[in-house]
This record gives C-alpha cells, sequence and structure tokens, in this order.
C-alpha cells in the first residue's frame, strides 16, 4: 500500500494542535520521520532535542489551527 506523505503531514499538524500549550508548542508524540517533514516544510523548529516538546512557527500555527478545523470538527 502506497502512502500519502502529504495527507499524513497535514493530518499530524492538526493533531498538534490538540496538544498545543504556551501558544506555539506542542507535544512530540507523533512519528519521527513525520515530524522531519514537518521541520523541512518550515512548519515546526527542529524537534531533535531533549524537550517533550516543538516549536510551531509562525505559519505552523496558522495552518495546524486551519488543518484541525477543516479535517476535526462538524460543520453543523
Amino acid at each position: 500500500m502506497e502512502f500519502d506523505e502529504e495527507k499524513i503531514d497535514q493530518a499530524a499538524l492538526a493533531l498538534l494542535y490538540l496538544t498545543l500549550h504556551d501558544g506555539n508548542r506542542a507535544w512530540k508524540s507523533l512519528d519521527w520521520e513525520v515530524m522531519n517533514r514537518l521541520h523541512r516544510k518550515g512548519l515546526i523548529l527542529d524537534p531533535v532535542n531533549k524537550a517533550k516538546s516543538l516549536v510551531l512557527t509562525e505559519e505552523g500555527l496558522s495552518e495546524s489551527e486551519r488543518l484541525f478545523e477543516a479535517l476535526f470538527t462538524k460543520h453543523g
């Protein structure tokens, strides 16, 4: 089975919105390869460090919220 990495990355970014804290930090609980791709796209800062959370860039924070609303909210 072939995976659509772009869709996986979008869903992962949207899920980071669920664990958002301190403004632009989210828990590092996703696959490392996905987080590396999000970093290469400029949506998160380098996730490779000792912190248990990662930092979303301004663009990443905005896109995370947009994707979360698009993928996971009910539209009346």
